[in-house]
């Protein structure tokens, strides 16, 4: 396992310096590269997106990436050594990037937005963003406090994380006080453009 993320950044081309950050967590498998190209379709240039590579390697092909297990024999193995990394790297952005976490928006896919709800409900980011994501053990014992708002987008056609796991996070969720923004899109495990445009609104509305 790495003691530090490495990571993909995408500066603004208009601005000096960017004004808010969007940080996009992988899936299981996958790395910084998979979610690259998704930067151009999301349509913010003056933000920064920061893509951060999971700690452990992948056990089913050498260029992948986890942030913890999810075979059975081994199901959330690394998930605490994944937090705190993450935690960690987020709170030492400001310094490095000059902007504060609440104007960072985090996002992630899959294995990526069970990290994000895991991680930025205990942080005070501007936001979070879950695409066909699901709720880690223990999430509903958070105390009650001031949340990030929430963006959950899921496929009523996904058989890797089915749509009960977006229904059930968006019921925890609100169960906490969260306030929760929620889409379905007719689609299987993945992310369409469409998911993107409702992502750059929830953005922008949520930043300014």
């Amino acid at each position: 396992m790495t003691q530090a993320l490495d990571f993909i950044k995408f500066s603004p081309k208009i601005e000096p310096a960017p004004t808010a950050l969007i940080v996009t967590l992988h899936g299981w498998g996958a790395n910084a590269q998979d979610v690259e190209g998704l930067v151009p379709y999301i349509n913010l240039p003056d933000y920064e997106f920061l893509l951060p590579n999971a700690p452990y390697p992948y056990p089913h092909s050498p260029t992948g990436r986890a942030w913890y297990d999810l075979r059975d024999e081994n199901m959330y193995a690394g998930l605490i050594e994944s937090r705190q990394l993450l935690i960690d790297w987020l709170q030492s952005l400001e310094s490095n990037t000059g902007v504060p976490l609440s104007r960072t928006i985090l996002s992630g896919f899959s294995q990526g937005g069970a990290m994000t709800l895991d991680v930025g409900l205990t942080l005070p980011l501007a936001g979070l963003v879950v695409m066909s994501g699901y709720l880690h053990p223990g999430v509903e014992t958070l105390n009650k406090t001031s949340f990030p708002p929430t963006l959950i987008m899921h496929g009523r056609q996904d058989q890797v994380v089915p749509l009960e796991a977006a229904i059930k996070a968006r019921e925890v969720a609100q169960s906490l006080g969260v306030e929760v923004e929620y889409h379905e899109f007719d689609m299987g495990h993945e992310i369409n453009l469409q998911m993107l445009e409702v992502l750059r609104t929830f953005v922008i509305k949520t930043i300014s």
